[in-house]
Parts: C-alpha cells; sequence; structure tokens
C-alpha cells in the first residue's frame, strides 16, 4: 500500500477529483494548504502598497491505494493538474506500513 500526496493548484481540484473517480480511487483527503517552490511568491499592491506574498495557496490530496493502483494515480493527476506553467505542483508518494478502518476494524488493503 501506498499514500500518494500531490500537491496542486487550487482551481484543478475539481478536475483531478473527477479524473480520479474515473479509474476508481474511492477516497481523497483534501487539505488547503500555502507553500512556494520555484515559483517563490509575488508581489501585490493593496492600498497603494506594495507587499510580498511568500505563500501561494495550494491543495494538498491524500490518496491511499494499493500498489497496483500507484502509477495510474500518478498518471492520472499528472495529466488532469498540468496546466504547463511553473507552480503545477508535485507528488509525493510513501509506504503504507498499516491502515485500519476504524468503524469495522478492518486492517491493510479492506481498509482502503
Amino acid at each position: 500500500m501506498k499514500l500518494v500526496s500531490a500537491v496542486i493548484k487550487p482551481f484543478k481540484l475539481d478536475d483531478v477529483r473527477a479524473a480520479l473517480s474515473e479509474i476508481g480511487v474511492q477516497g481523497v483527503t483534501v487539505t488547503e494548504v500555502k507553500g512556494f517552490g520555484r515559483q517563490k511568491g509575488h508581489t501585490e499592491l493593496y492600498r497603494g502598497a506594495e507587499y510580498v506574498v511568500d505563500f501561494l495557496p495550494k491543495v494538498k490530496l491524500e490518496i491511499a491505494v494499493s500498489d497496483d493502483l500507484v502509477e495510474k494515480v500518478i498518471d492520472t493527476v499528472t495529466k488532469a493538474a498540468n496546466t504547463g506553467k511553473i507552480g503545477d505542483g508535485k507528488i509525493f508518494v510513501t509506504a503504507l506500513e498499516q491502515v485500519i478502518r476504524i468503524r469495522t476494524g478492518e486492517t491493510g488493503e479492506d481498509a482502503i
């Protein structure tokens, strides 16, 4: 089992969610986050004063999947979140040692 974490632009969330549903992903956790990478933020004007926005709004998706679905999820997120511009985001894949469904007590892939 793997945990696929993707940080994407907020306006791409609906496209990514729909694409993941099409390939059979049953659950996604979404968190609103802020961060920066190569984009490095930008400057904005507010009431005549210029200020720097260091952290840009992003959305973090966490998707727990079985090993055989990992590559499909990565491809799907990559295609759906891609705008071709800087700041499209990143995908991280980590191993899941154990998963437990609280309601039923199921463990492992049955809990996903």
